[in-house]
């Protein structure tokens, strides 16, 4: 199996090596438009391998023919976030290399699997399946899985336990309007609620919605990369084990939630087909409006493109 990311950038960079140490693939194809660049970091990761154990080959270009029969591709192309930027404030500036990148890809890999992480992450998704012509199961947003990570730190933190007794859901759109939801969020299977007051489950929740601002603010010359790498990183092992993981991603909703022809985080499950299935689970009122209030923002912002 074969997986090319697209951008070797901060993500792309470290998309590229999670995915390397997980040894699940044999071929990491790492492409970026500056010269020289992707073929040092795969150099350097593929000569990392032996203190890893690792035998996933890491090759690095500036040439989509070497990308040819990519099974998945990871597209982290874009321009970051700067301090007081939004994601939305990247939308046209993105659109002209997710456009161009997603229309190589095609040409190259017309039977690969999608995973959209630039930014603003769910309308980039809904370029990607415009230009691709790919059913919606083979075009899928990372999203949901980084903001449900950053969920799930903040409670580890604010309680002071292991986040791997904490299981977490956050839909909706990546941005500001996102929707974490406390009734699907459990410490070793009890209800969050028996832990924390409304007043700080709500400041948590609005943490979260922010999480992506707050680092961008401390960075001051970048946006995150680490969490966004391995959500991404995680959705690649799930395709490629084809393992049926139940996980929130940006996914093309018809109906689901009462939303239609957009794309929003929602509970998938993923697998070598790609999206496999969209959940439909129960929600409150509140949340059901907020999720669609969400899907609206990501509608209203795809009204905006010029395509």
């Amino acid at each position: 199996m074969k997986v090319t990311v697209v951008g070797a950038g901060h993500v792309g960079e470290t998309v590229a090596q999670r995915v390397a140490d997980k040894e699940i693939v044999q071929e990491i194809c790492l492409i970026d438009i500056v010269e020289g660049m992707p073929q040092g970091k795969g150099l350097d990761m593929w000569e990392s391998a032996p203190i890893q154990s690792c035998d996933t080959r890491v090759v690095g270009t500036n040439a989509y023919d070497d990308t040819a029969n990519s099974d998945i591709v990871v597209i982290t192309a874009g321009l970051p976030r700067k301090p007081g930027m939004s994601r939305d404030d990247l939308l046209t500036s993105n659109l002209n290399i997710v456009k161009p990148v997603t229309e190589q890809i095609v040409a190259k890999s017309p039977n690969s699997i999608l995973i959209i992480v630039s930014n603003p992450l769910d309308v980039m998704t809904y370029v990607a399946y415009r230009i691709s012509g790919f059913p919606a199961n083979r075009v899928v947003g990372m999203a949901g899985i980084l903001d449900t990570a950053r969920f799930r730190s903040f409670i580890a933190m604010e309680l002071n336990v292991s986040v791997r007794d904490i299981q977490a859901m956050v839909l909706g759109g990546h941005g500001d309007s996102m929707v974490p939801l406390p009734d699907y969020s459990t410490v070793a299977g009890i209800p969050l609620k028996h832990f924390l007051s409304e007043e700080k489950m709500e400041q948590l929740i609005e943490r979260t919605r922010k999480g992506g601002g707050e680092i961008v603010s401390l960075l001051k010359t970048g946006s995150a990369y680490y969490a966004p790498a391995s959500a991404a990183a995680e959705m690649v092992e799930a395709i490629a084990k084809n393992s049926h993981r139940v996980l929130p991603c940006s996914a093309w909703l018809t109906g689901q939630y009462g939303i239609n022809d957009t794309y929003v985080g929602v509970p998938v499950k993923l697998g070598a087909s790609g999206v496999e299935e969209i959940l439909e689970i129960p929600l409150s009122d509140e949340d059901l409006r907020a999720l669609q209030a969400s899907a609206d923002d990501v509608i209203e912002n795809i009204k905006r493109l010029p395509l």
